[in-house]
């Protein structure tokens, strides 16, 4: 029988839900930064448009296909508990969400907008929900399996696979099929550097990031009787461990510095709730090593164009973290127990075959029917022109 929500239980996941969708703003901060300046115009729309196609993928499809639930009903009936449900469902959308605003930063600048529109609402709609009811609403019954096979059922806290690794191996496929920005590598083989247009705004996006993680790992909690310190302090190990690691494997550098305390974060996310805080401390430090390393080795050696590393931060170290938490979740490590590896490992390996499917699918069905790619003119003058350019006339003056 479900236990009936409190006022206080709504107010709880409702100050979670507004903690990451502000969130959102450190992606278009991130982005923001890490671009060339004539990408910044169209890096903030896409993450607003992003977010609003989001919610209406989410709210009419998404949300039914994950746990079975729509509000095609009448207001009086979505009321109960306080209206709990609805406030559940922000919550969870910003989570949707964030699977687009980790793509963006792989396909900056040189992915058409409006196909990239298209992308959201079917990922958000379909292939991000279909696995969030699998890991989080017991659907298909391959938990009821992992739990009869294995004694335990996959555990992901916090979205550690759910969210960020769907995120980066979804971002993966759609990478390669854009291919690199023009004159980004040179028939040589020499490499064409695009810096970041600016470190403070790039900072800045981290920095609400890794505030607003704190509403996304602890009111994971999702009511207010089971909240838990050792989820944010885990959280604020698992970041430093990032920030410090990044730092020295890094060799100083300000955006390697700045996406440590993510790499840590996102990591930790899934065994939050179940790590010693040295634990956490040791797995968000092994992201942050782990992020510097692989972006390395993908722009430089592998010659992917994955403008943010959304790939080594989110897919790499999301899925990291679903195989850490069956490591140091274990009681002989200091956690909490009650998490088997095995459940960890298979499910992070479903989570990552899902996600290259469907992206592949959406995005070269997209490449073949709409196009993906920007022309050399377009992405010369900055992105897609056709929300970038701003006119005024004397008939429609622009103020700003």
């Amino acid at each position: 029988m479900e236990t009936l929500k409190t006022g206080s239980d709504v107010l709880f996941i409702l100050l979670g839900g507004i903690m990451v969708l502000a969130m959102h703003s450190g992606f278009a901060f991130l982005e923001l930064g890490t671009v060339r300046k004539k990408s910044q115009v169209n890096a903030l729309v896409k993450i607003l448009i992003d977010f609003a196609v989001s919610t209406i993928a989410y709210f009419f499809v998404g949300y039914s296909v994950a746990y079975g639930v729509n509000f095609f009903s009448g207001a009086d009936t979505l009321v109960l508990n306080n209206g709990y449900e609805l406030t559940k469902f922000f919550f969870l959308l910003t989570f949707a969400a964030a699977i687009p605003a980790i793509i963006s930063g792989g396909i900056a600048e040189r992915a058409r907008f409006y196909p990239q529109l298209v992308a959201t609402f079917l990922i958000v709609g379909f292939i991000y929900p279909f696995f969030e009811g699998i890991a989080w609403n017991q659907a298909y019954g391959v938990q009821a399996w992992l739990k009869a096979t294995y004694g335990e059922e996959f555990h992901d806290f916090a979205g550690s696979v759910v969210v960020h690794a769907m995120g980066g191996w979804i971002a993966l496929p759609a990478v390669l099929l854009l291919g690199a920005r023009y004159g980004r590598y040179t028939k040589e083989g020499r490499i064409s550097a695009h810096p970041p247009s600016s470190i403070p705004f790039l900072a800045l996006g981290a920095w609400i990031l890794t505030v607003g993680w704190f509403g996304f790992n602890v009111m994971s909690a999702q009511t207010i009787d089971k909240i838990s310190g050792l989820v944010a302090i885990n959280s604020l190990m698992a970041m430093v461990g990032g920030t410090l690691v990044a730092l020295f494997a890094g060799k100083n550098d300000p955006g390697f510095v700045h996406n440590g305390p993510l790499a840590g974060l996102v990591a930790v996310c899934a065994g939050s709730d179940v790590m010693h805080p040295i634990g956490a401390l040791a797995v968000g430090g092994i992201a942050g090593g782990l992020f510097v390393v692989m972006f390395t080795l993908t722009q430089n050696r592998w010659k992917i164009d994955d403008v943010l590393g959304v790939w080594p931060l989110h897919g790499l170290c999301g899925a990291w973290g679903g195989i850490a938490a069956g490591i140091f979740g274990a009681k002989a490590l200091g956690g909490t127990g009650g998490i088997a590896f095995m459940p960890q490992l298979l499910m992070t390996g479903l989570a990552v075959a899902i996600a290259l499917v469907g992206s592949t699918v959406v995005y070269t069905v997209l490449k073949r029917t709409l196009g993906l790619r920007l022309d050399q003119e377009e992405e010369y003058n900055g992105a897609d022109l056709s929300i970038h350019k701003i006119t005024a006339t004397p008939e429609r003056e622009v103020n700003w």
